[in-house]
C-alpha cells in the first residue's frame, strides 16, 4: 500500500478539482451513491474507508447532515485536504492507517467508500468486506461506489475505450492526460463485478445488488441482516 500512499500523497491537491475530468457523469454516480446510503437513525455513525479528501462524506453530509464521521485513509495529504473541507466540524474524527489491514473500529450504520478499493489485490478485497461486515451495526449498510473489470475481455477493452475517449473529450494537457493514464495502469486492480457481489454475499450481507454501472464505474451497496 506504500506504493498508493505515495501517489495519492502526491497529487493530493490537484485530486477534486480533476474528477470531473476523470469520471463520466461523476454527479450521477456519487448522487446513486448517496441514495443507496440508508439510516433508521437521525445522527447514523458513518466511516469513509479510503476517504481522501472527505468528497464522499461531503455528498453524505448532505442527506445526513448530524452524521458521526469517521475518515479513514492512508495518504496524509488527502487527509489533510478533508481536514480543510470540514474544519470546525463536530463529531468528525481522522484516522491515519492502512484500512487494507487495520482495525476500522465500529459498530457503524453505514460503512462507504468511493473509488479506492479497487486498489487492493483480490484477496484484500475480500477480506475487507469481510471486516466492514464486522464492522456494521445488524441493519448496517455498506456502500461502494468505485471501479469493476468488464466481465470478459470484449467489454474490458469497450469500457477502456469508452474511458480513453472521456479523458481525451477533456480540458487536461497532454502531459496529465499521460499522468491519468499511468496512474490507472500502475495502481488500478480492478475486479469483475460478478465477484465483487459474490464476495459480499460471502461476507455475510443479506441484500446485496448493483444500482449503478457506467461501463467501469459501478455502485454496489450491501446490507447488513438484522434489527437496528
Amino acid at each position: 500500500m506504500q506504493h498508493i500512499r505515495h501517489a495519492f500523497n502526491r497529487f493530493a491537491q490537484d485530486y477534486d478539482r480533476q474528477r470531473e475530468h476523470i469520471i463520466p457523469d461523476l454527479r450521477d454516480f456519487y448522487d446513486t451513491a448517496v441514495w443507496a446510503a440508508e439510516s433508521d437513525s437521525d445522527l447514523p455513525a458513518i466511516l469513509d474507508i479510503g476517504a481522501g479528501t472527505g468528497l464522499f462524506s461531503a455528498y453524505l453530509l448532505e442527506k445526513f447532515p448530524e452524521a458521526h464521521l469517521t475518515l479513514i485513509d492512508i495518504a496524509e495529504n488527502m487527509l489533510e485536504m478533508a481536514r480543510q473541507r470540514f474544519a470546525g466540524r463536530e463529531h468528525t474524527e481522522y484516522i491515519l492507517r492502512d484500512y487494507s489491514s487495520g482495525d476500522l473500529g465500529g459498530p457503524y450504520d453505514i460503512a462507504c467508500s468511493a473509488l479506492s478499493i479497487h486498489h487492493l489485490a483480490p484477496e484484500d478485497k475480500r477480506r475487507l468486506f469481510a471486516r466492514i461486515y464486522t464492522a456494521l451495526r445488524p441493519g448496517g449498510m455498506f456502500v461502494n461506489a468505485d471501479q469493476a473489470d468488464g466481465e470478459t475481455p470484449y467489454f474490458r477493452e469497450r469500457y477502456l475505450e469508452y474511458w480513453n475517449d472521456f479523458l481525451k473529450s477533456g480540458p487536461m494537457s497532454a502531459e496529465q492526460h499521460a499522468e491519468i493514464l499511468r496512474r490507472r495502469d500502475t495502481l488500478d486492480k480492478n475486479e469483475k463485478l460478478s465477484d465483487q457481489l459474490a464476495w459480499l454475499k460471502e461476507a455475510g450481507f443479506s441484500d446485496v445488488d448493483v444500482v449503478y454501472r457506467n461501463r467501469t464505474f459501478i455502485v454496489t451497496v450491501a446490507r447488513k441482516g438484522g434489527t437496528p
